[in-house]
C-alpha cells in the first residue's frame, strides 16, 4: 500500500429501491468502501444522523474495518435517503434536501491530513455548510486533488462545478455531463482535450456507459477501454464509482494510465453484475487484490 493515505470527502446515504430494498452508498462512501476492500485504509470524511441509519452506518463501516474517526454525527438533520427508479435502464434519483451530509464541520476535521490524494464529489457542496468545510480541508491539503463530477439536478450550478473543476488536478465524469459543462464540438475526442487544457488537469477520464470510458493525460495521450460484449448487467448504480476508485488507487501507485483505465472497467463491469453500489462479501474483491498484487488482502 501506497504511505499516501487517500482522503475521501462527501455524501453517504441509503438508496431505496422501487422492489423495498435499500442499499448503503453515496458516491463518495462506495469510492471508500471500494479502497479498502482493496487494502488502501482511505480517511472517510462526512456526517450521519442521530438516527437508526446512521447507526447502520457507523456498524457497517467497523464491519467492513474502516476508520470511522473521520464520520461526523448530527443532532439535527437525518442520516441522507434517496429514492432511486430505474429508467430505461438507468438509474434515476430523488435526493433529499438538508441531510447530515450537507452539514460537515470544518471545526470538527481531523487535524491532520495525508499528502495522498484529496477526492470529492459535487452532491455534498449544494450546502454552504459542506462547501466551506471542503476548502477548509483543501488549504490543509498537500496532495493532489481528485473532482469525481456528479450532476444531480436540481442540486447542481455550473460556474460552481467549474470553480471547482479549475480547482482539481484529475476530473472524472461521464459524456453528459461533459457535454452539459463544455459544449463543443460533438466530437469527443477534441472535446476532452479542449476541457483537459481549459482547466490544465493532470488527467481528464469520461466515462460513456456501455461504451466504456476514455480519458486523456497532460500529454494529450487519449486512452479508451471498453466492456467485454454480452456483459451480464443487474443494476447500474455506483459503476462510475467503482471505476473512480480504481483511478484513484492506480493513480496513488503509480500504474500506468493504461493499465489504470482497463483495470477500472474490469472493475466496473463485474460490479454491474452486483446489486447495487457497494459489495459486503470480500470474496467478491479478492481477485481483483489477487490478480493487481495489491500488498493488503482485502478484509
Amino acid at each position: 500500500m501506497s504511505n499516501n493515505r487517500i482522503t475521501i470527502f462527501g455524501e453517504v446515504l441509503f438508496d431505496h429501491f422501487p422492489d423495498g430494498s435499500c442499499v448503503l452508498g453515496g458516491a463518495p462512501f462506495n469510492v471508500a468502501w471500494h479502497l479498502q476492500a482493496f487494502g488502501q485504509e482511505p480517511f472517510f470524511i462526512s456526517r450521519v444522523g442521530q438516527d437508526r441509519l446512521g447507526d447502520s452506518i457507523r456498524s457497517a463501516m467497523q464491519s467492513w474495518g474502516m476508520d470511522l474517526s473521520g464520520l461526523q454525527l448530527d443532532r439535527a438533520y437525518p442520516t441522507g435517503t434517496v429514492q432511486v427508479s430505474i429508467e430505461q435502464g438507468e438509474p434515476s434519483y430523488a435526493i433529499v434536501p438538508e441531510q447530515a451530509y450537507d452539514f460537515i464541520a470544518a471545526d470538527e476535521l481531523a487535524t491532520a491530513q495525508s499528502g495522498g490524494l484529496l477526492y470529492h464529489g459535487t452532491l455534498a457542496l449544494r450546502h454552504a455548510d459542506s462547501r466551506r468545510t471542503l476548502e477548509t480541508l483543501k488549504a490543509r491539503h498537500k496532495g493532489a486533488l481528485f473532482m469525481d463530477v456528479n450532476l444531480r439536478a436540481p442540486w447542481w450550478n455550473k460556474a460552481e462545478v467549474l470553480k471547482r473543476v479549475g480547482d482539481a488536478d484529475w476530473v472524472k465524469l461521464n459524456h453528459h455531463e461533459l457535454q452539459a459543462l463544455h459544449p463543443g464540438t460533438g466530437d469527443i475526442n477534441v472535446d476532452m482535450r479542449m476541457f483537459r487544457a481549459e482547466y490544465d488537469l493532470a488527467g481528464l477520464v469520461v466515462t460513456c456507459g456501455e461504451q466504456g470510458a476514455m480519458a486523456v493525460n497532460a500529454n494529450d495521450e487519449v486512452v479508451a477501454v471498453a466492456p467485454v460484449d454480452a456483459l451480464a448487467v443487474v443494476d447500474t448504480v455506483g459503476a462510475g464509482d467503482a471505476f473512480a476508485s480504481v483511478l484513484l488507487l492506480g493513480i496513488n501507485q503509480g500504474w500506468p494510465l493504461q493499465l489504470t483505465m482497463e483495470r477500472a472497467q474490469a472493475f466496473a463491469s463485474a460490479l454491474v453484475g452486483q446489486r447495487g453500489a457497494t459489495v459486503q462479501d470480500p470474496r467478491f474483491y479478492r481477485s481483483f487484490v489477487d490478480l493487481w498484487g495489491l500488498v493488503a488482502a482485502a478484509k
